[in-house]
């Protein structure tokens, strides 16, 4: 976890405060903040440390699998069981159930949810006895559940058991200088993954500083590093970092989006950062369209904006969302 802004770092001293007390964690925060990362970093930082840390997408999970899932089967308690299979909370045992997405957790498993944090008792599918397990509980979400609660989307009760301890990932947009800090990390990163040192990460052009700042990365920390990667790949060796002067950013779709030209007659601030930002805006918003088929909601939830905003936006850039269906 880096950074270095006030916001991130008023996380990070509560993190240790959290690792040390052995109850349920509430992780909040838009997607990509690194909520995730804040639950390895309270289960590592906590006496569970040398037991499982088993991370569930709860998106991901049928409803008609989520009892299942969670505890578990014995042979022959449906038609498929030929054996006996453990669910998560035996996985976790000792150890800490971390549970992403809890706000898509369907109500069936919301209830099979709260009656195990009751009194750490569950049944297995087609069991007789219960059984036990010492499992510590984070969740996460990237809607408010008080939200939820209020439009009847999520259960007050649940809500309550699980925010005995609590913490909100900041977004990228409120980490001033921080998304130069990643920039730089996820360089460092690529070029030992790759084994290509040719392009040296000692610092980004400060045209580069300026747009990091002012953008608004709807898709905070990992975004950052998609974009980030992107660029590594498609350098030339000279096409990320520009230490030299007088030279201009340029958009070029089939060479990056950060490009040094030298040679060619600067152009003013305003021109260049709008250009390069309205380029990056356009090329965002096709690549999400196109992975969500042109589905305008599922887009802005991945993007973590309002319908509303990403529509506008579309309209701006003129992106017409017929064309990435079916494909």
């Amino acid at each position: 976890m880096i950074g270095q802004a006030p916001p991130f770092l008023a996380v990070m001293r509560l993190i240790p405060k959290l690792a040390a007390w052995d109850a349920p964690v509430l992780i909040e925060g838009e997607t990509g903040t690194g909520k995730e990362l804040a639950a390895r970093a309270i289960h590592y930082g906590s006496r569970r440390r040398s037991k499982p840390f088993v991370p569930v997408n709860c998106g991901a999970i049928p409803e008609s699998l989520i009892e299942n899932e969670l505890f578990g089967h014995c042979r022959g308690a449906f038609t498929d069981a030929g054996a006996k299979e453990h669910g998560l909370l035996r996985l976790a045992d000792q150890g800490t159930l971390f549970l992403d997405e809890i706000d898509s957790l369907p109500v069936r498993g919301q209830v099979a949810l709260l009656r195990f944090l009751q009194d750490g008792r569950y049944r297995p599918l087609g069991a007789v006895h219960e059984e036990t397990a010492d499992v510590r509980m984070i969740v996460a979400s990237n809607r408010k559940l008080e939200t939820l609660v209020e439009a009847d989307g999520f259960r007050a009760d649940l809500l309550f058991r699980l925010r005995v301890l609590s913490i909100e990932m900041p977004p990228l947009r409120e980490r001033l200088g921080d998304s130069l800090l990643l920039a730089n990390h996820f360089l460092r990163e690529f070029a030992s993954r790759y084994g290509e040192h040719r392009l040296k990460t000692s610092a980004l052009d400060s045209h580069t500083h300026a747009w990091f700042d002012s953008y608004s990365w709807p898709g905070n920390v990992r975004e950052l590093e998609n974009l980030v990667h992107r660029e590594f790949l498609l350098s030339d060796g000279r096409a990320f970092i520009i230490p030299a002067p007088n030279v201009t950013m340029n958009t070029c779709p089939d060479h990056g989006l950060i490009q040094a030209s030298a040679g060619i007659p600067p152009q003013s601030y305003t021109v260049a950062r709008t250009k390069v930002l309205d380029a990056f805006d356009k090329r965002y918003l096709e690549d999400l369209l196109r992975h969500t088929r042109g589905n305008v909601s599922q887009a802005a939830r991945l993007a973590g904006k309002e319908r509303s905003s990403l529509g506008k936006l579309l309209r701006k850039h003129q992106i017409d969302c017929s064309r990435f269906r079916d494909r």
